[in-house]
């Protein structure tokens, strides 16, 4: 079977007119800066570097007289994109209050572009490969994912010349060295591979591969029920994977977009009783499967041509480890979109509990009460000797859309030079994809 993808349509640059509504929402533009401040960024995307002088410049020109300096100075910023960051001040004092905006315009906008960048599907190029040992290095350097195998590491593979998105090019490999993945072993940042089933189709062939995710329908299943025939239906298990190290927060794909055609010519459709797939993540885990649920078609045709969808979701940004001290209640430290700090320490029995906030800027929906990913994040303590101490367990005490403050509970003999240790994303991106389906055979 082949499948392809559909990739999601890019939103074009906003015009010359709209350069003002763009600013005001913390957009990138590409408009062409006027000639104060300096033209660096004439060609912005073509020659990305900026210098600190610059950068500082085009701060000191937000608090210019004249109106037309002040936008092109947050222009000339936004357009310099991930150079400019680390020359960014986080404020002047100084500043006016509509200079102090626009810097914090000019913050958002990057910090939005720096999540992208992090949170975007990789490319690898294995043109140079000629192993499947040195095929995997290239893989594994590229996406500091390793691999565990018993395989001979000199089976021949031939790499495309095109750059492959993760899964796009571990699975060219498998196929050509007849491997497949065990995704219950490994770890979080390792794979297992194992020897392919004999009669195992080609990952390449039964799966298609849209932005960081990788989708594969496993098994179909009719039913016609005849005394209430609106139960009859078809369903599609499906088996979807993403990027590791990108574990989504949220992940949807919703029913009524479904669509496709049989080879009988008549449209597949969705069933009517779901709004939306809602699709469990497990940061343990690379995978998840779901099923479709489609109207039975009519005729018995062979298989379904094409099936259309769209993932929804939530992606998350870098990773971070946050260290607070356990005797500074009201410390905190904060990266990208998240802020943790520290509330309290209390004893609690025979233990402490230490209470964090954690912050989440432009949360959107990432912290609904059916996300467990907050839950998942690892914390632990270092205390004065350098040991670890893990936490007994924990307790949600506030939530809001934007922040929640979670208890932990430690058994520690003093506080005195110990650590809170936090891992987690710093950002999430929301994130739509769609994909194709193609050649489904039917029972």
């Amino acid at each position: 079977m082949n499948r392809t993808i559909e990739p999601v349509l890019r939103a074009s640059f906003a015009a010359a007119l709209g350069c003002v509504t763009a600013l005001l929402t913390g957009s990138q533009i590409s408009a062409q800066p006027p000639t104060e401040p300096a033209a660096a960024t004439d060609q912005a995307s073509e020659t990305p570097s900026v210098t600190k002088g610059q950068v500082l410049e085009w701060v000191d020109q937000l608090d210019a007289a004249r109106a037309s300096d002040r936008l092109a100075a947050e222009k000339a910023l936004i357009d310099a994109g991930l150079d400019a960051l680390p020359y960014l001040p986080e404020q002047k004092a100084d500043f006016s209050i509509e200079a102090a905006e626009r810097l914090e315009r000019v913050h958002a906008a990057l910090t939005k572009l720096k999540s992208k960048s992090q949170s975007s599907a990789i490319r690898i190029r294995l043109d140079q490969a000629a192993t499947l040992g040195e095929a995997l290095e290239v893989i594994s350097r590229e996406s500091q994912i390793e691999f565990q195998h018993s395989a001979d590491p000199s089976l021949p593979i031939q790499g495309p010349a095109t750059p492959l998105a993760f899964w796009h090019a571990v699975d060219l490999v498998l196929d050509q060295t007849d491997l497949d993945v065990n995704h219950y072993g490994g770890s979080r940042d390792t794979l297992q591979l194992i020897p392919r089933d004999k009669d195992r189709q080609s990952r390449v062939d039964s799966a298609a591969y849209s932005g960081v995710y990788r989708i594969e329908p496993t098994s179909v299943n009719s039913r016609r029920v005849f005394n209430h025939p609106q139960q009859s239906g078809l369903n599609l298990s499906m088996e979807i994977t993403w990027q590791p190290g990108l574990t989504p927060i949220g992940l949807t794909i919703p029913v009524e977009q479904l669509s496709g055609r049989l080879s009988n010519g008549r449209a597949i459709k969705p069933q009517e009783t779901e709004g939306t797939i809602d699709i469990s993540a497990n940061s343990e885990l690379a995978f998840s499967e779901f099923y479709l649920p489609l109207q039975l078609p009519i005729d018995r045709p062979e298989k379904i041509e094409s099936l259309r969808g769209t993932i929804e979701s939530l992606l998350p940004g870098k990773r971070h480890q946050f260290e607070l001290s356990v005797t500074e209640p009201g410390a905190k430290e904060t990266v990208d979109s998240m802020t943790v700090r520290l509330e309290q320490v209390q004893p609690n029995g025979d233990l402490y509990e230490v209470r964090l906030a954690i912050d989440i800027e432009n949360a959107g929906n990432a912290l609904e009460s059916h996300r467990q990913w907050i839950f998942q994040n690892p914390v632990h303590i270092l205390d004065a000797d350098g040991s670890r101490v893990d936490h007994l367990g924990y307790e949600l005490y506030r939530k809001t859309d934007s922040s929640i403050g979670i208890g932990y509970l430690f058994d520690l003999q003093k506080l005195e030079g110990a650590k809170l240790i936090y891992e987690s994303p710093t950002s999430v991106v929301k994130n739509k994809v769609n994909f194709v389906l193609q050649d489904i055979v039917l029972p």
